[in-house]
């Protein structure tokens, strides 16, 4: 009698076969491991009565169970989900971060690239400048010494938005935020700024205070942060579609 496998089946050792999926578990079945054969006639013992549910679903405390039993659990922490029109953004996320340390990483992150820039600014005659109380864009286009001003702010303006849209985009943390435990998120996974948002982000966040308004420009994105509802965003967080969450310690 020959040991050679049916025609048409491959054998037990074929490398091109289909790995099989392992059999569904029985943990959690009413009825456990279902003895060779099948269950017996008329369901196990203690399960519910053959026949089926009874006519419009099954009753509190029938053994058929509720059809919500099987429902999914929750994202586990750091797994982002939901999204724009679909469950809350905020899902499964890291907490929002703290005001306090927000501002503390901004100033930080201010300092980092203020410090450079004044000594950079020095042979451009920006302490002159100062000392005039000139601190109008429009009236430094039109009054510098052989352009050296102008210069001066364009070098400023492009190292604050490129230290933030660089760093944003890298892993979201820019040194402030590093420091602070601190990242940027975007609201709808929680996936790290890609560089278009970076850039929309840095530009409302600091353009205007480089350009016109040093101080009250700060002070509207502060009180919009305080007050903003449910995901405390300003409004370079609101252009970009991004949040600040704290990173676990």
């Amino acid at each position: 009698m020959s040991n050679d496998p049916p025609p048409g089946q491959p054998p037990e050792d074929d490398p091109f076969k289909k790995p099989q999926e392992p059999p569904p578990s029985s943990a959690g079945s009413p009825y456990g491991t279902p003895p060779p054969g099948g269950p017996p006639p008329g369901g196990p013992p203690g399960g519910p009565p053959p026949g089926g549910p009874p006519p419009g679903g099954p009753s509190p405390g029938s053994p058929y169970g509720s059809p919500y039993d099987s429902a999914p659990p929750p994202p586990p922490y750091g797994g982002y989900g939901g999204g724009y029109g679909g469950t809350d953004p905020l899902a499964g996320m890291p907490p929002l971060a703290e005001s306090g340390r927000r501002i503390l990483a901004r100033i930080i992150d201010w300092l980092i690239i203020a410090v450079p820039l004044a000594l950079i600014g020095i042979p451009f005659d920006i302490y002159t400048r100062a000392s005039e109380g000139d601190n109008d864009f429009g009236d430094t286009v039109n009054s510098f010494n052989g352009g050296s001003q102008l210069v001066f702010q364009l070098i400023t303006i492009v190292a604050y938005i490129a230290y933030d849209t660089v760093m944003t985009a890298k892993n979201g943390q820019t040194v402030g935020k590093k420091v602070m435990k601190l990242r940027v998120a975007m609201l709808n996974d929680g996936s790290t700024p890609p560089m278009n948002a970076s850039l929309i982000r840095a530009v409302v966040l600091w353009l205007p205070a480089l350009i016109c308004c040093a101080c009250l420009w700060p002070l509207i994105l502060l009180i919009l942060i305080l007050v903003d509802k449910p995901y405390k965003q300003g409004l370079h967080d609101k252009a970009a579609k991004t949040v600040v969450v704290s990173v676990p310690r």
